[in-house]
């Protein structure tokens, strides 16, 4: 089978990134033919497949005049054209395209003929802001049902009337154009949450399919040690709700609390560390590559995910889960389906900085509980989130989708 894998970024940005370069690897080594197509950019990784890239594109570009590309670029169309002549795919499978590459590109797969598979790593497809966070970062749901007007009253992209005035228009020509509802075939849900939330939209409930992330489990078989800190890694971005676990971990005598990533709230994060006399109780690791990360988790006593936006499959919880930590998570979008609470971690009520101190005193002060659920959230992990697991389920879904095309030809020819 020859699969084309479409992300707009084509280096290690975030999770759907990994997922990208990891499915690829994953149907590579079982005999497929994949081949990438993305933008163009200095941090590209160099694969071993096929590679196509369209001309950078951000929607910050001072060029003004481009923000009709946002919506729908015919340059994008026709590059998307000589790929699907070149390489001749008997699938697509889009994850992030949105904005830069734009909607222009399914139209040329669909003059083609070929299905396309969607997975969404976010709700664009329902919210112009894509983390249905308004912008004073409270959860919204005003959009939902298509009444985009509100991202622009609300100025819901970065407090800005220009970009959120191009998300809602972007948003409304995919509604208009039925791109979600009628030409993608199939969309992959890495949880039922999110799948919940596209059926609210209007998206047949038949055309979503939940699976969460995968991973190799082999990476993940380390010695694990207990060095009595609780451990953040991710994106520093105000979504991800780290100052809240800030001020809770300030609250708590016990430990200390490490710091893994980078992103827009680092300034502020510092600040309210220094403002509230937590330099030796937080510390700040920055950047760190996937080896640096292991080891931190390895170590720790506890990861905490402290999102106040819908969070989707977040991998630092499936990373945490397979080393064998706990984790005390938001109970917000999918971040539930992975964490069990009482069972491998515990669940605290969302954007509630008095729970989250809570259940952080309780792991800090119970090593047999920590003890029961790291144990519990390796076994686990093994068994949901296999890559063995996933790739039987990715195929099936592209064999279905193929020869349902198949037989769509064969009715009107």
């Amino acid at each position: 089978m020859k699969i084309l894998l479409v992300n707009k970024f084509h280096y290690l940005k975030g999770g759907s990134e990994k997922y990208y370069f990891e499915l690829a690897e994953l149907l590579r080594k079982n005999g497929h033919e994949v081949a990438f197509f993305s933008m163009q950019n200095e941090k590209n990784i160099k694969t071993n497949c096929k590679e196509y890239f369209t001309e950078n594109f951000e929607l910050n570009s001072n060029n003004k005049l481009k923000a009709v590309d946002i919506i729908y670029s015919r340059e994008n169309k026709r590059k998307m054209k000589e790929v699907l002549e070149n390489f001749k795919p008997d699938i697509v499978h889009l994850n992030n395209f949105q904005r830069q590459l734009s909607a222009s590109i399914i139209d040329a797969i669909k003059e083609k003929n070929i299905p396309i598979v969607f997975t969404a790593h976010d709700l664009q497809s329902i919210c112009p802001n894509k983390t249905m966070l308004d912008n004073e970062k409270k959860i919204c749901q005003q959009c939902i049902q298509g009444n985009y007007f509100n991202c622009i009253k609300k100025r819901c992209i970065e407090g800005s009337r220009l970009k959120s005035s191009l998300g809602a228009i972007e948003a409304q020509y995919y509604k208009m154009k039925n791109i979600y509802i009628e030409k993608i075939n199939k969309i992959i849900t890495p949880s039922e949450f999110y799948k919940k939330q596209l059926i609210k939209s209007g998206i047949s409930e038949n055309k979503i399919i939940p699976m969460h992330n995968f991973i190799d489990i082999n990476q993940y078989n380390l010695e694990t040690e207990d060095n009595g800190y609780a451990l953040y890694l991710g994106r520093l971005s105000e979504e991800k709700g780290i100052i809240n676990l800030i001020n809770a971990f300030g609250r708590i005598k016990q430990g200390q609390l490490h710091i893994a990533g980078e992103g827009p709230e680092i300034g502020k994060i510092k600040q309210f560390i220094k403002e509230n006399n937590l330099q030796d109780k937080v510390k700040l690791l920055g950047f760190l590559n996937e080896d640096e990360i292991k080891e931190s988790i390895r170590k720790c006593r506890f990861v905490v995910i402290p999102s106040i936006w819908y969070d989707n499959c977040p991998y630092s919880v499936m990373e945490t889960l397979v080393i064998g930590k706990p984790v005390i998570g938001s109970g917000m979008g999918g971040i539930p389906e992975l964490v069990e609470n009482n069972e491998n971690g515990l669940i605290f009520k969302h954007n509630s900085i008095e729970d989250l101190t809570d259940k952080m005193k309780i792991l800090f002060r119970n090593t047999e509980l920590v003890k029961k659920f790291s144990e519990n959230a390796r076994n686990i992990s093994i068994k949901l989130y296999s890559k063995e697991n996933y790739y039987k389920k990715i195929v099936e879904v592209y064999d279905e989708l193929i020869r349902e095309v198949k037989y769509d030809k064969q009715v009107v020819e």
